[in-house]
């Protein structure tokens, strides 16, 4: 979830824009504002006047910033000292952002009970201003302060809940936290809060609520043109559908990402590493997928051809089957009467001219096969007998016609009425 934990970050930078200017202590001279800070306690504030005493706290909540990155332990230490002066005079919106500091401090180090505990006591502090509260000097607070802390409140609350998985009330918060943004126009907020949900919902594997919630960070991201946010949008998505076996559509979204990324080569290195992994993951994935499809075309083809094989082989032995059916049939046909067929011979009707040719039931359609020109090669095809058997039944009917040749056998068929 380091996704997450960035995003975090970037939710405080993006809520307090002008604090980021303390990050880099070098730049900015935090040891000038430790000498600001240092020597005052607490009872000596009380006895300065009103103008010493707001130096001294705005000091210790520079510092508190400044830290922030840099050193956790003295971040910390000036967000106490802060909580402790600004209390005296109830500044409520100090008080939240010390508050809010020591939880960003807790969640740091994944002490997420202990975040939740001082992110809700900034909240609470927030809901005394939004309820018109005031400072010691009479002074309320406008309602763009109001819904500035409220909206980094319920972005970093929404992170705790959802590092500790409890992913309905991450979902609750982080929900919040977009209603104030869209009400402010915080497009880059926006962006920045519907990614994260995306990115809650992949990890539930929750891919039919992750896409949608990637759509919108990718719609906010246009809205703020802000290339980066779109890069970590288009990168979502083509995590998204790399996790579900998409690739093609996967890769269309990566590469989108890519480009922009490369506009941005010293921005988000993380995510775009991420990016990179992703891509290679897809084209490992669409390359084995197309090893499988060759793999699978060649098994497909040396089925088919076997198939064919199989077929032609068994329309052979029919033809071999029936042609030797056939000639057994023939030749009992042929063979003389026993005593018993000549006994029902005599008792029944009187036999035919024994000088009339008789045909077998085969041969009766071949002869008129031969007589209309066919050759044996054809007849053969038409009647699904080999050929073979064809020359045999040719051989067998000029010996029956005393036939010489194919033009003497038609001749004394047609002479004898039998085609």
């Amino acid at each position: 979830k380091l996704s997450l934990i960035l995003s975090a970050a970037a939710l405080i930078a993006a809520a307090l824009p002008a604090r980021a200017k303390y990050i880099d202590h070098r730049g900015y001279n935090v040891d000038s504002l430790e000498n600001v800070v240092g020597g005052w306690t607490i009872e000596r504030l009380e006895k300065a006047g009103d103008e010493q005493y707001d130096n001294v706290l705005s000091a210790c909540r520079d510092l508190m910033w400044a830290y922030q990155l840099v050193n956790r332990e003295r971040s910390g230490y000036f967000a106490r000292k802060a909580l402790a002066i600004a209390s005296r005079k109830n500044y409520l919106n100090t008080m939240a952002d010390a508050e809010k500091m020591i939880g960003a401090q807790m969640f740091g180090r994944e002490l997420y009970d202990s975040a939740l505990i001082h992110y809700h006591l900034a909240l609470g502090y927030t809901d005394r201003m939004a309820a018109g509260e005031k400072t010691f000097d009479g002074r309320v607070y406008d309602e763009e302060t109001v819904d500035d802390n409220y909206s980094g409140l319920y972005g970093q609350i929404a992170n705790a809940y959802n590092m500790q998985d409890d992913i309905p009330m991450a979902i609750k918060y982080y929900e919040k936290a977009g209603e104030i943004f869209e009400k402010r126009g915080w497009n880059e907020s926006n962006s920045i809060l519907w990614y994260n949900i995306g990115e809650t919902w992949v990890g539930e594997h929750e891919y039919a609520k992750a896409r949608p919630a990637y759509e919108k960070a990718l719609t906010f991201a246009e809205a703020a043109s802000d290339s980066l946010l779109k890069a970590n949008a288009y990168k979502g998505l083509g995590g998204l559908y790399m996790d579900t076996g998409k690739t093609a559509k996967a890769l269309k979204y990566l590469l989108k990402a890519e480009e922009y990324y490369k506009g941005h080569p010293q921005e988000d290195p993380i995510f775009r590493m991420e990016n990179f992994g992703f891509l290679q993951q897809v084209l490992t994935s669409q390359k084995q997928q197309l090893s499988l499809l060759a793999v699978g075309a060649i098994a497909l083809t040396a089925i088919l051809l076997t198939l064919m094989l199989v077929l032609r082989r068994m329309r052979a032995i029919r033809k071999q089957r029936d042609a030797a059916d056939a000639v057994i049939d023939e030749a009992l046909a042929q063979l003389p009467p026993t005593a018993e067929d000549a006994e029902e011979l005599q008792d029944g009707e009187p036999e035919e001219d024994s000088s009339a040719l008789k045909l077998t039931e085969r041969e009766n359609e071949i002869l008129p096969l031969i007589a209309a020109g066919l050759t044996s090669p054809q007849i053969a095809d038409k009647l699904c007998l080999s050929l073979p058997t064809i020359k045999w039944y040719r051989k067998k009917l000029l010996i029956k016609f005393e036939a010489s040749n194919t033009a003497d056998l038609i001749f004394k068929a047609k002479e004898q009425n039998i085609i």
